[in-house]
């Protein structure tokens, strides 16, 4: 069950990685030179696969947590162990990872004109703060609507 789900602790570590939530202050070097998290780093290392436990899937028909979807592969695979179920498939559900900040999204949000970003009905204010989270090194979302015009634009 570990190396099935691991990619859920994976996801957790790499968001603060690219969110910069880490510090220096949340490790400690040990005697032999390895890094250890601190209570601090430990923390926020927990809070994130909390919140990676807690986001939604579609499993079975149902929106489920990812928490829920690994208690009921846990008792599928007991099941099986036990004689009771005679396969378990790990395969479903998959992860779909959902990303606004790919490299072309944030050049077309760079070289959208405020004149055709206001004819979509749009403000200036949200252009500017979309601009500066595009310009910067840090991951960013954004509203689906706001997503699919944008995706929308320069194909006509």
């Amino acid at each position: 069950m570990e190396e099935v789900f691991r990619f859920v602790v994976d996801l957790a570590v790499m968001n603060l990685i690219e969110k910069g939530a880490m510090d220096n202050k949340d490790f400690v070097r040990t005697e032999s030179f390895s890094l250890r998290l601190r209570p601090t780093g430990a923390r926020k290392v927990t809070e994130e696969f909390n919140a990676m436990l807690n986001s939604k899937v579609e499993y079975r028909k149902k929106n489920s947590s990812w928490g829920s979807v690994l208690l009921l592969k846990a008792r599928e695979l007991s099941h099986n162990l036990v004689g009771k179920r005679k396969t378990v498939e790990f395969s479903n559900p998959v992860y779909v990872c959902a990303r606004d900040d790919s490299n072309l999204l944030r050049k077309k949000i760079i070289d959208m004109p405020y004149t055709e970003w206001k004819e979509m009905g749009f403000s200036k204010g949200t252009l500017h703060y979309m601009k500066q989270n595009a310009k910067s090194d840090k991951p960013f979302t954004l509203n689906a609507h706001v997503r699919e015009r944008l995706e929308m634009w320069g194909t006509a």
